[in-house]
């Protein structure tokens, strides 16, 4: 019973740690881009008026709010501009707008996912035609709740792009022939991959690229 006593606050202690996600085993195709033990290969993107960019102590990325755009963009590898697709974790913890802004790259352009934009719900992306998320056919209303964890899961081929929100697909998009390429303004400095959040804290963890 004394050994019993004695471990008492060493389990009590375990059990306030903040709990990391174990990763999975990557193959080949795989990489991560960020894994949640350093900022390697990724760069703050220096919008004006930016929050604060850290990991925080359960190995995930907070993009912290500020005065508009605050995010990251890659700085490593060359990555593939088609035939591949992005997964990873995000969450809004405070504000009203989008809370994951995923710049990618498609063929010789690149495109921005929009999730939680617009105040809060829309989901699309900028830009198809030059029409922006909320003016594309990609554009749908998503009821985002804050502090819940959403998996995200973006696909990119040759002639379409393709979305999906916990398994649900969400955007399916017919590419072929359109132009696809960025929105005007500050985020452009996300390229050739970024996340970025507007004036709201959005965390990410996980993200995970696939060739396919």
């Amino acid at each position: 019973m004394r050994y019993i006593l004695c471990l008492l606050p060493l389990f009590t202690m375990l059990s306030c740690m903040p709990e990391k996600t174990l990763l999975p085993n990557l193959n080949k195709n795989d990489l991560w881009l960020f894994n949640g033990s350093s900022l390697d290969h990724w760069k703050q993107t220096d919008f004006a008026g930016k929050g604060e960019v850290v990991i925080d102590e359960n190995g995930s990325l907070v993009l912290e709010m500020g005065a508009e755009l605050s995010g990251i963009h890659w700085t490593g590898e060359a990555l593939p501009v088609q035939n591949y697709e992005i997964h990873l974790k995000a969450k809004r913890t405070m504000g009203s707008d989008f809370f994951c802004g995923l710049t990618f790259p498609f063929k010789s352009s690149h495109a921005t996912l929009i999730l939680g934009g617009w105040g809060g719900s829309l989901i699309g992306i900028s830009s198809i035609d030059d029409f922006d998320a909320s003016e594309n056919e990609t554009g749908d209303a998503y009821i985002f709740e804050d502090n819940q964890w959403y998996d995200i899961r973006l696909q990119v081929t040759d002639s379409e792009i393709s979305v999906w929100i916990d398994n649900e697909q969400v955007i399916d998009c017919e590419v072929e022939g359109r132009k696809v390429a960025m929105r005007f303004g500050e985020i452009e400095m996300s390229v050739p991959l970024g996340i970025c959040t507007y004036a709201t804290t959005g965390v990410i963890r996980e993200v995970l690229l696939k060739r396919i």
